[in-house]
């Protein structure tokens, strides 16, 4: 799709969210949220701990929440507290990601949740947005194929990254965060380090707020540590081509 400088009229944009990690140690999420309520965000994704107070001080801006969850214990803790929707973070999604089936994952929660499901996990190309429906989901929530794309403002060497990488180029570590995710091997290599080696992080000691420089220590997730889900292989590649 080609770029386009053509001016959005007020009022018309799409619907867009915020991403909040609401872990206790983000230290300046009293802050970011205090610009959602300023500008009214319609939607809040939050990871990393339910927040009932979080979830009533959207809903009173007239927003919704959707949450990030691994498994049935963190899905029933986020209804419990006021979220609107789940996000279904399966095995092989990119970054942060759970080690459930996507196939067993949905059909559990439907089993007793009714409301909106988004399904990330491997999901990069048509036929992974269908699946995500038939199984039960509302929605495929989609990282990797849209971080590739020339819209995408992440930096070039992610973006080549991504197009030339398969699913065994994924490693599942929680050294960065503290918390497990996938990530892009080239890039921990690009690090200095030995992607077949890392060592176990301290869950308990897992922050993520920053120092008074503003940063966070090296090497940092997301800006060094490239993110990417097991689905990687079929972006910018025709592997699904359509049957005779």
């Amino acid at each position: 799709m080609p770029r386009t400088t053509r001016r959005i009229p007020t009022g018309s944009s799409a619907p867009f969210a915020v991403n909040q990690i609401v872990h206790r140690s983000n230290n300046r999420l009293d802050q970011d949220l205090a610009l959602c309520e300023k500008h009214k965000v319609p939607m809040i994704i939050t990871s990393l701990g339910a927040r009932e107070e979080l979830n009533q001080a959207a809903h009173g801006w007239g927003g919704i929440v959707f949450h990030d969850v691994i498994n049935q214990k963190f899905a029933h803790k986020a209804i419990e507290k006021g979220a609107d929707g789940l996000i279904l973070v399966s095995a092989g999604a990119g970054g942060h990601a759970g080690e459930i089936s996507p196939f067993a994952f949905v059909a559990e929660t439907r089993q007793w949740f009714d409301g909106p499901i988004a399904l990330s996990g491997a999901i990069g190309n048509g036929r992974a947005i269908r699946a995500a429906r038939m199984l039960g989901a509302d929605f495929a929530y989609i990282g990797s194929a849209f971080i590739a794309t020339t819209e995408a403002n992440a930096v070039e060497g992610y973006k080549q990254m991504i197009t030339a990488s398969t699913a065994e180029d994924i490693v599942y570590s929680n050294l960065f965060t503290g918390v497990h995710g996938n990530y892009l091997k080239p890039s921990i290599v690009a690090a200095g380090m030995d992607p077949d080696n890392l060592p176990e992080s301290d869950a308990s000691k897992m922050s993520f707020g920053t120092d008074a420089s503003g940063e966070r220590a090296k090497p940092k997730a997301w800006k060094e540590i490239w993110g990417s889900g097991q689905g990687v292989g079929s972006v910018g590649k025709d592997l699904c081509p359509p049957p005779n």
